[in-house]
């Protein structure tokens, strides 16, 4: 009896996991219903009222609490009559008071009013009123400086050296604001949690509930603020939201924080706010759907490639060159990826991918290790067979020829880069340099294994079920190169690489693997218990 595998049973729970977090996303975008004998809240403004939109600023975010607010909160704008059916933006020309110009705060407050409530005390209306507050500043550190490393040592100037600093403010100028215009009837006892902390009640009817659009609040609307910054332009861009959208916006307001929480930047929380923003549910569902579809996939390409070369015993039909190469490209994308501060969704799967590769080079390399007593002793196995030493032949002679165009071209980007291109540090241009060399020439690194796969007739040694489910990633990257922030090198080197695995599939077809050869024991690997058979039968 052929037993279950691990990956069958782990991609049979992460489909489980799929489907219930996309059946829990429909199920936001679903208000609950109001039974006949339930009380419910209806909305304030399905009569559709006249309302007038009035906005405050402060440098507290309670400054109701501290007391007086008649200095601590200024009145910035008011719409009269606004039409909070339709989307609607304004530019307001903002001072900056100069506790927020001392690397302070400054927060901006937002309601909806009627007639009656129009020219009440800002006391008064945070008592009675649906008041929504939201951060105008934040604080990050600043982009690090770049300059010419030539023109910096001509004339005789110090490099900068690389130093800790302190955050400093940087005030939005984008404010987005959401308005909930949709006809509702919340059951009283059926509010979401997340939605009941914004909800006020006033003759059965829920007031008008405004919040800030996180989804659409952008690190690239950030400007530094420094003493001179007395006036800002802030954008204020106000829409109608509807259920669905709300709840989604609060969830994923949540979920921010606790990213925040477990250590991610501000610029990893941007990234993941580029994938929802914008989104209707169904591209909501299809990017969740893709981006599990990413993650299992990446699982199970790491999971056999590492029992592929744990089980590896011979690597005839196997180019070290472009093991070698692999490992050696991986650990410098990594390094280049942790200089430029990509977004963690991609740095974690980069620094794995490098581990596993540095390891299939103590495969390649035949290096043993083993302790005697308390020392470590690392050695090499010189041993190799024929297979070895004809596939070896083979994968110098492609590398011959590869090394004279490779070579030249990367000595020359990485000199065109020096004279042209401003940089951080030596550091960063060299790393700018290797990275540069690996993402426009790397993939010639990769023709080695072709060429040795023309050269001996068999693809039989590739571990192409890890193969597969790298090329399949390797399409996925494609979507996601336009939705998760990373540099251009990077995203043009995932369309570079299906190229790769197309010739890696024709390969395979031209040159099929016979499976009822004994010889192929010794190739494939991938799957010894299906070989079992045929060598009890030849015994």
């Amino acid at each position: 009896m052929k037993y279950i595998s691990v990956s069958l049973i782990l991609s049979l729970i992460f489909a489980v996991y799929v489907v219930n977090t996309i059946w829990t996303l429909a199920e936001i975008f679903i208000p609950p219903e109001c039974s006949r004998g339930e009380r419910c809240f209806s909305s304030y403004l399905a009569s559709k009222p006249v309302q007038h939109l009035v906005l405050y600023t402060s440098v507290k975010e309670h400054p109701h609490l501290e007391g007086s607010t008649a200095d601590s909160v200024s009145k910035v704008h008011t719409s009269l009559k606004f039409d909070y059916l339709n989307p609607a933006t304004f530019d307001i020309r903002l001072k900056v008071p100069r506790k927020t110009r001392n690397n302070g705060t400054l927060f901006m407050h937002a309601v909806l009013l009627d007639d009656s409530r129009l020219y009440r005390e800002f006391d008064e209306i945070v008592r009675t009123e649906s008041i929504h507050t939201l951060p105008l500043v934040t604080h990050t550190e600043p982009q690090a400086a770049t300059f010419n490393l030539l023109q910096q040592n001509n004339e005789g100037q110090k490099v900068p050296e690389k130093k800790s600093v302190r955050p400093y403010a940087h005030i939005t100028t984008v404010a987005p604001l959401s308005i909930l215009t949709d006809d509702l009837k919340l059951p009283s006892n059926k509010i979401p949690g997340e939605l009941y902390p914004y909800i006020r009640v006033r003759s059965g009817k829920f007031l008008p509930i405004l919040q800030h659009n996180v989804l659409k609040s952008r690190l690239s609307h950030f400007q530094l603020l420094n003493s001179s910054s007395t006036e800002v332009n802030i954008t204020v861009n106000v829409a109608p939201t509807s259920y669905g959208s709300l709840r989604l916006s609060l969830h994923v307001r949540l979920a921010l924080e606790q990213l925040f929480a477990l250590g991610f930047s501000e610029k990893d929380v941007d990234d993941v706010k580029g994938i929802f923003a914008d989104t209707n549910l169904y591209l909501l569902s299809a990017t969740v759907l893709i981006a599990s579809c990413h993650l299992l996939f990446d699982f199970l390409a790491f999971k056999n490639d590492v029992s592929f070369w744990r089980r590896k015993r011979s690597l005839a039909g196997l180019s070290a060159r472009t093991v070698l190469w692999r490992a050696f490209s991986q650990l410098v994308i990594f390094f280049y990826l942790l200089d430029e501060m990509t977004s963690l969704l991609v740095l974690i799967p980069a620094g794995i991918s490098a581990i596993i590769e540095l390891w299939k080079v103590t495969k390649v390399l035949h290096l043993r290790v083993s302790f005697s007593g308390w020392r470590l002793r690392v050695w090499r196995d010189s041993s190799a067979d024929a297979g070895e030493k004809s596939t070896a032949k083979a994968d110098a002679e492609a590398m011959k020829y590869l090394s004279m165009l490779l070579y030249p071209l990367c000595i020359a980007g990485a000199i065109y880069s020096l004279v042209y291109e401003p940089h951080k540090s030596w550091y960063s241009w060299a790393l700018h340099s290797i990275v540069n060399g690996v993402y426009a020439f790397g993939f010639l690194f990769m023709l080695p294994q072709l060429f040795v796969n023309y050269r001996l007739r068999s693809v039989a040694a590739l571990p192409w079920r890890a193969f597969m489910y790298k090329a399949f990633n390797t399409f996925i990257d494609d979507i996601f190169a336009f939705i998760i922030t990373m540099p251009t090198a990077h995203r043009v080197a995932c369309f570079r690489d299906d190229l790769v695995f197309l010739v890696y599939l024709y390969q395979r077809w031209l040159y099929p693997v016979d499976k009822s050869r004994t010889d192929t024991a010794s190739s494939m690997d991938e799957n010894p218990e299906e070989l079992e058979p045929i060598k009890q039968k030849e015994e």
